[in-house]
């Protein structure tokens, strides 16, 4: 076999590698390291700089319809749908940043490239979902990011609402209550389930794979779990330890 023929297979080789390894997302960002802290704008950047897939974020609104990235409903003792951006804005997380708005988030992300995992938590009605979903839409458009934009969601309704307004937008699901013949036919790019899921249904990461669908397993912090879900084969992990993941995939495909 001559030179230019076995340089040509071996970039083959590795080429048909990256994209058949599974894939890391940071949970809330790379916020387990100094400096930062979950769903903050450090968090982001330094996901960014792990050269990581993408940097999973939790998405609420302001009493005043501003979209705001937070976890929980409440921070500081204020509730975020009951709370003003004004007031929301002068909090501050863990790493003393305060709080972002998804603009603010969006904004930090510019000089970056690592994909953005957009999850909108469960609001008090579908129509405010709705209307979340239509600013999300809004602000994806105007920063020109509906190439890096994937949506998650555990509700139904606002995973229907954006696969039909954008579906064009890589849009899972996050309840598991829904094999993948279901999601399929909904329109979803795929599973985004709890890593117990898989282990109570094995065969769906298979059956998923088969309808064309991608598979993302959440929150795997364990280096057992971690491995087993490599070896499944899934397409994603998303995890609180970017670090460990990517020490356990560089050590599975050396």
């Amino acid at each position: 076999m001559n030179l230019k023929k076995t340089m040509l297979l071996t970039i083959s080789f590795y080429a048909t590698l990256a994209l058949s390894q599974t894939k890391i997302i940071a949970h809330r960002g790379f916020w387990d390291t100094p400096g930062s802290a979950q769903n903050s704008i450090t968090a982001l950047i330094k996901a960014d700089s792990l050269e990581l897939y993408g940097s999973e974020f939790d998405v609420r609104m302001s009493k005043d319809s501003v979209l705001i990235v937070n976890h929980d409903p409440r921070i500081r003792g204020y509730t975020i749908a009951k709370t003003s951006a004004k007031v929301l804005s002068t909090l501050q997380l863990k790493n003393r940043e305060t709080v972002p708005t998804l603009t603010d988030y969006f904004d930090a992300a510019r000089p970056l490239s690592i994909r953005l995992i957009l999850e909108l938590k469960k609001l008090k009605s579908p129509e405010i979902e709705s209307y979340a979903i239509e600013r999300i839409l809004d602000l994806i458009k105007e920063y020109q990011y509906e190439e890096r934009i994937e949506f998650i969601s555990f509700s139904l309704h606002a995973v229907k609402e954006m696969i039909k307004k954008a579906p064009y937008i890589p849009t899972y699901y996050l309840e598991g209550d829904l094999s993948p013949q279901e999601l399929q036919e909904i329109g979803c790019t795929g599973l985004d389930y709890h890593y117990k899921i898989y282990l109570k249904n094995p065969q769906w990461i298979k059956e998923s794979h088969k309808l064309g669908l991608k598979v993302n397993a959440w929150t795997v912090n364990k280096e057992k779990k971690m491995n087993r879900l490599i070896d499944e084969g899934v397409d994603f992990i998303t995890t609180d330890k970017p670090l460990l993941l990517r020490d356990l995939l560089e050590k599975a495909f050396e």
